[in-house]
């Protein structure tokens, strides 16, 4: 399965707000990568396994593709381990 396209995924750009919290529930190991927004919460699937930390970095990317922006302006505050993450926006407004 390839690369999820931008247009397949919903628009997060008003998320990019300096030091924003981005609270994320996520689901490694799905049949397909896919953003749904749900009370709050983002719900994050990837179809990368859990392990070494490459299903976050997954995450991490998806999500970063969502907002329009770069990965590394998003920094994990918690979570590394678990399914519930808190991402942080650190780029610019």
């Amino acid at each position: 399965m390839g690369k999820p396209r931008k247009k397949d995924l919903p628009d997060l750009g008003h998320l990019r707000v300096p030091g924003a919290e981005i609270a994320v529930r996520a689901t490694p190991k799905a049949a397909r990568n896919a953003i749904v927004q749900a009370e709050g919460v983002l719900k994050i699937s990837v179809t990368t396994a859990p392990e070494n930390g490459k299903a976050t970095e997954a995450i991490r990317s998806l999500l970063a593709m969502a907002m329009g922006t770069a990965a590394s302006n998003l920094e994990l505050r918690r979570g590394a381990a678990s399914r519930d993450k808190i991402f942080v926006y650190t780029g610019p407004g």
